[in-house]
């Protein structure tokens, strides 16, 4: 567990792909438990939570792995799929977790604009990562990856708006 752990820091530093987590339904489920564990973590401090919210948002997250999947066997790269969407689970399970965790400190401590800025940065950083993961499972160079993931990003912003239009229009 903790080699999974470490492999995901490391993807998450640009330093390895997809390829070095292992082909396994088993990791695949670990990271996918993660990921839902993270995902209604992420969700409980809003005041407006709920069960539909929820939905949405894993509904949406589930259109971008899906998107990334048909990236990878479009490419010619179909037994790298389970590694991709592992790899993605995982590291957005981490980055979302450090999202969480940082606002909850940083917010009370520094001031609201500082935390938002700090979530931000996590958010690009997310971006980044996915488009790592990407060309480095398509073998592609990087810039692929990253129109993949400005691409997936966007996917899901617009999908969550049209199934959410009252919080799209909050923010």
């Amino acid at each position: 567990m903790l080699a999974l752990f470490a492999t995901l820091i490391d993807i998450l530093r640009l330093r390895k792909g997809p390829d070095a987590i292992p082909y396994s339904p088993i990791v695949f489920g670990i990271v996918l438990v993660l990921w839902l564990f993270a995902q209604v973590v992420a969700m409980m401090p809003s005041p407006k939570f709920s069960d539909r919210d929820l939905v949405i948002a894993l509904g949406t997250g589930f259109a971008v792995l899906a998107f990334y999947a048909g990236i990878v066997i479009v490419a010619g790269h179909r037994p790298r799929v389970v590694q991709t969407v592992s790899a993605v689970l995982g590291c957005g399970a981490l980055l979302m977790l450090l999202f969480v965790v940082s606002n909850a400190l940083l917010a009370p401590i520094l001031s609201q604009n500082l935390a938002g800025l700090v979530a931000t940065l996590i958010l690009l950083w997310s971006i980044l990562v996915d488009g790592h993961i990407v060309a480095r499972a398509i073998e592609r160079p990087w810039f692929v990856g990253f129109v993949a993931a400005v691409t997936a990003f966007v996917l899901q912003y617009v999908l969550y708006a049209m199934l959410n239009p009252q919080a799209a229009t909050a923010t």
